[in-house]
């Protein structure tokens, strides 16, 4: 029998030429988290479902009661055109991963998570890159039963895509609110109410009639309302072109909205991190 004597030097390089995991990068930690969120959206079609369903609801409804008295009181008035931004928000608001993000908290997924060496911010955002593709695919069936309705663009096929990417973002800035739900309170009950406070935002302003109808203490709101000027910039696209004001309002609005929901949402995500 013959025995191999290691000397020191030689375990040090063996040690040295060891196979390591490599750290993936931070792309690829959004990405991961954002294709398992798109991937389990199939198996909970209850979230997406019911809001493509009003939004469709209420633009026929709405339609079907208002255009005639509306279009008669004001001339050469689109109201079809009109009412598809209120739609499109009644439709995107609100829609975003985080029931499933607090179902991760509450059966100790996200703790497990942690565990591993994927960015904790990479977390919150892959779910909002979800957020933002599944707000863009909910704006398809709105879009297209507009045009089976007659509603063309007047800003051309670029300003379709303009518009879905208005709505994304929007959907986007108000996400971050249900996000900041999820995490600080980690109970879905809580999260499902978020939507709620939309409401308010979306009927104190012009959302059934043009801001030049609206009178007293309501258009005073409505001038502070950031839905308002997102309604703006949608409903530029469609019934006048490229009106670079209203796109510019609605694209400050939208930060204005942003940067109070992520802050909070990113408060709440450094919280929880305190926790675990």
């Amino acid at each position: 029998m013959t025995a191999t004597v290691v000397t020191t030097s030689r375990r040090a390089d063996l040690r040295r030429s060891t196979i390591r995991p490599r750290q993936a990068g931070f792309a690829h930690d959004v990405m991961s988290i954002a294709g398992r969120a798109l991937r389990a959206i199939p198996r909970d079609m209850t979230a997406v479902i019911p809001p493509v369903f009003i939004a469709l609801f209420f633009f026929v409804v709405n339609i079907g009661t208002l255009q005639r008295l509306t279009e008669r009181s004001i001339g050469g008035f689109d109201f079809k055109a009109f009412m598809m931004a209120t739609a499109i928000l009644l439709g995107v608001t609100g829609i975003s991963r985080a029931p499933a993000l607090v179902l991760d908290v509450e059966n100790g997924y996200f703790d497990r998570l942690l565990l591993t060496p994927v960015r904790r911010l990479a977390i919150l955002l892959g779910h909002m890159v979800a957020d933002v593709a599944v707000a863009c695919a909910l704006t398809v069936p709105i879009v297209i039963l507009g045009f089976a309705l007659g509603i063309h663009f007047e800003a051309g096929p670029l300003g379709v895509l303009v518009f879905v990417l208005l709505a994304a973002l929007w959907s986007l800035a108000f996400a971050g609110f249900g996000y900041a739900i999820a995490l600080k309170t980690g109970n879905p009950a809580a999260v499902n109410s978020a939507f709620l406070l939309f409401f308010p935002f979306l009927f104190l302003t012009s959302s059934y009639v043009p801001r030049s109808q609206l009178t007293g203490w309501l258009d005073t709101v409505a001038s502070w309302n950031p839905v308002t000027y997102v309604l703006g910039g949608l409903r530029s696209l469609t019934m006048q072109g490229w009106q670079w004001t209203e796109l510019g309002q609605a694209l400050a609005a939208i930060a204005v909205v942003a940067v109070v929901s992520m802050a909070l949402c990113f408060g709440a995500l450094r919280g929880r991190l305190k926790r675990t």
